[in-house]
């Protein structure tokens, strides 16, 4: 009998997802419970295929931002104690992890990651450009589709019924108020 994959969403990955040496990555252990599989086949798959997996794909934690990510993630805290420095993934390392881990979950999983960071550098993207937009309606337009972003981030498992947005000029500062309403979609049985 064959198992029943979960879909995974963007939310468990963007769940995930911390910043490193000023890049987004995902740790070995977060990796290989999105792709259902032991921390120990994730770095097999490292060593075994070096050439894959570049400085800028993968990296060992120093021990200092070991620490910071311990003191900072609560979700982490079991790797005060642990003699091995865990592995970062970029997304690029994340994309060649997918090339090498072979199933349907790792299929899912490799198109939620590109999913959610796609999402976070337009989020990104369109927090710089709101305030450089001269064009109050396209500035407009700009927060609009940040509050959409945040809303894809932020929730699942809702379907959004309304969205509202407003743009509040303060002097030099924006401020930025989006409100979603949301409703529980009703989940098909299996």
């Amino acid at each position: 009998m064959e198992k029943i994959t979960q879909t995974i969403s963007t939310l468990e990955v963007e769940a995930r997802v911390i910043e490193l040496r000023g890049t987004k990555v995902i740790l070995d252990r977060d990796a290989a419970e999105l792709y259902e599989v032991e921390t120990k086949r994730i770095n097999e798959a490292v060593r075994n295929n070096p050439e894959k997996f570049p400085e800028r794909y993968c990296f060992h934690l120093q021990v200092s931002e070991k620490q910071h990510v311990v003191e900072n993630f609560d979700r982490m805290k079991n790797l005060k104690k642990s003699t091995v420095e865990p592995r970062a993934f970029t997304e690029g390392g994340l994309y060649m992890l997918a090339t090498i881990l072979k199933s349907p979950r790792a299929t899912q999983t490799t198109i939620a990651i590109i999913d959610a960071f796609t999402q976070l550098r337009e989020l990104t993207r369109n927090i710089g450009a709101i305030h450089n937009e001269p064009d109050s309606n396209k500035q407009k337009g700009l927060i609009q589709r940040t509050g959409e972003l945040l809303s894809d981030l932020l929730t699942d498992d809702a379907e959004v019924t309304e969205t509202e947005s407003f743009i509040e000029l303060n002097l030099m500062a924006i401020k930025f108020k989006h409100t979603v309403k949301h409703t529980k979609k009703n989940k098909p049985e299996q």
